[in-house]
This record gives C-alpha cells, structure tokens and sequence, in this order.
C-alpha cells in the first residue's frame, strides 16, 4: 500500500494540532478523542474537537447531541467551519460534527477535502488546542488530516491486530511524511505494567524494521465505567471522574500541555 501525496499545498504543521488515529477500528479511538478534548478544557484550553471521520462519523452519537449544524453542510457550502460550530457547555468545549452515517463525505474530490483541511488548519489559529478524531486505517481523508498536525496519537490495545494495524499505520505515516511526531496511547490496558509491555512490543518492532522510536504518549486503563459512560452518551469526565480512565486521559492532557 504506497501513500499517495495530495496535490494540495498542505499548510505549515500547527503545533496546536492533535490528530488521533489507529490502524483498526474497536480501539476506543473516539471515546479518547472526546475524552482528551474535555480534559484539555477543563485545564483552562481553548478547545474543538472536530469529527474527522467523514465516512463513519459518532463524535455527536457518543455525546447524544442532534447538532443542527454539521461538516456535510459545510462541505455543501451553506456554512463557513466557523458557522458549524457547536458548543458543548457541559464539556467546555466545542464541536464540529460529522454527518453520521453519510458515507459520500468520504469520497471528496481532492481539492474539496484539501480545502476543507486547509480551513481547519486556519480555525486552529484562534484555538489552544484542537483535537481531530480521525477514520480508522490510513486512507485519503485520514492523510490529509493528519498531515498537519502537530502530532499525530496513534490508539492502540493490546490485541495483535490492533498492534499490528498500529505498526503498519506508523510504517505508512513515516513513508509519506518521515519527520511526522507519532506517539502511542495504549488504551484498555488491564494495568500499566502491562499497557507498558504493550508498547515495548511495537517500540521493538519500530525500531527494528522502521528505526524509529515512537514515544508513550501514555496509558488509559480498562474500566468498566468507560463503557457505562458511552452507554448513557455522557462524558466520561462528567460521569465518572475518578474513574481509573479519567484519571488517565487527564495526565496525558498535562503532559501534552507541558509539551511532554
């Protein structure tokens, strides 16, 4: 599979940027975008969370929001991103959605989907942080949206195809865009020793094959209290939190805040 560039012209990288990508999906890569994006909110950060996934969009489903505006109107042309825009006040944050179930959003013309790149690119000037919850695997809009970002957070688990669909996303991202910042989150790690040994055997597996070391963005525990936050479509950090996963996603907004 050879990652094909976009005949764009792709803005400067915007270090305020985070794009948060796996190689498979069933990884709980959206559950840690909203969650990430709360917590960098409740840090004092000014911050949108944008619904990346144009084909299989769920940011507003995991959040029970019927948002009035989305990205498919936008791609229409009867708002501006800006104008999109949906506040979440219970989180802090806001929100531009996708169109759930719309599958067309994801076979933009390239000129659409690099304009629309370079517009989000643009609105993250007047943000602190701005978190895009991208599609599962590596494919056109996935590139175009991360190719920007500050740093990409690859989600993984501790099953071997979730390992193996990381490793070849890295491998991907590192052909198109060698210099790209690529850190791991381990997510539902039964503990941190072994979220840790998760991420020893992909570091292992990049430096032999790739010879690059991708760091430990961080750990998110499995908790139960995930899944009762998703089943009721509330925030975990405003259901749960002291949940263990709470917790966790909150120290890896500090280090980020840190520049860690």
């Amino acid at each position: 599979m050879t990652m094909v560039a976009s005949t764009n012209v792709t803005p400067l990288r915007r270090q305020n940027v985070l794009a948060v990508a796996s190689g498979k999906g069933g990884v709980g890569k959206t559950f840690f975008s909203i969650t990430l994006s709360h917590a960098l909110a409740s840090l004092g950060r000014r911050t949108l969370l944008f619904d990346g996934d144009l084909g299989l969009a769920n940011v507003d489903i995991q959040l029970g929001l019927m948002p009035k505006r989305d990205i498919g109107q936008v791609v229409d042309g009867l708002y501006t991103m800006e104008g999109a825009t949906t506040r979440f006040p219970e989180g802090g944050f806001d929100i531009l959605a996708g169109r759930s179930g719309s599958g067309n959003l994801a076979n933009l013309a390239p000129p659409r989907l690099g304009q629309l790149r370079n517009d989000l690119m643009d609105m993250a000037r007047v943000y602190d942080w701005v978190v895009i919850d991208l599609g599962a695997g590596v494919d056109r809009t996935v590139r175009a949206f991360s190719g920007p970002a500050g740093a990409t957070l690859v989600v993984t688990t501790d099953e071997p195809t979730s390992i193996t669909d990381a490793y070849a996303f890295l491998k991907l991202a590192w052909q198109s865009n060698p210099g790209a910042d690529l850190r791991i989150v381990v997510n539902m790690a039964q503990t941190r020793a072994e979220g840790e040994k998760t991420y020893e055997t992909l570091l292992a597996a990049c430096r032999r094959f790739l010879k690059k070391e991708p760091p430990l963005a961080g750990i998110v525990r499995r908790d139960l209290k995930v899944r009762d936050a998703i089943k009721t479509q509330t925030p975990l950090l405003l259901r749960s939190p002291s949940a263990d996963a709470a917790q966790d996603v909150e120290a890896i907004a500090q280090r980020i805040i840190q520049g860690q």
